[in-house]
């Protein structure tokens, strides 16, 4: 296994497992800010948050969701291993066009996750749930999430380091 591989990186949770809150950090007051609520039905099947020091198409940090048993809090920081990513397109409520990939890890101290080291080591009803509730997510808020392809994590850390 590669050293890129083994990387372990810091991410910080904006909207927890099991959640409807979707929470944003604000850099400027260095704060955790509730920015909307999912209907009804709809929650965070992991927790969700952002990679700090880095920027998507979007203008805002990269986007991951953090696979584990339990969820945590808003505001925490949680290492993980990065196992893989989706790449996406979303159209925006105005018509444009973005990437606006969707990274995935799993929390260093996951019991039940502590041996997926890759997408392809995840049960393989996990993938298909994650890329619905996106596309369900986006398409509540006006938008339309389309993932163009499924990366490995070898091909997750390039892209991240890009």
């Amino acid at each position: 296994m590669s050293k890129q591989k083994e990387q372990s990186i810091t991410v910080l949770i904006e909207s927890p497992k099991g959640y409807r809150q979707k929470f944003d950090y604000e850099p400027e007051s260095g704060r955790i800010k509730l920015s909307k609520l999912l209907p009804e039905g709809l929650m965070f099947p992991f927790d969700f948050g952002m990679i700090p020091e880095t920027k998507g198409e979007d203008g805002d940090p990269l986007d991951i969701i953090v696979l584990a048993e339990t969820g945590t809090f808003p505001g925490c920081l949680v290492d993980c291993r990065l196992i893989g990513a989706l790449t996406a397109d979303q159209t925006e409520r105005d018509g444009k066009q973005i990437r606006n990939d969707r990274y995935i890890g799993v929390s260093e101290v996951s019991r039940q996750f502590a041996n997926i080291k890759t997408l392809s080591d995840l049960p393989q009803d996990i993938l298909p749930q994650l890329e619905a509730f996106f596309e369900n997510y986006n398409t509540q808020a006006g938008k339309k999430f389309r993932v163009l392809e499924r990366l490995e994590t070898e091909a997750a850390y390039k892209l991240l380091n890009k």
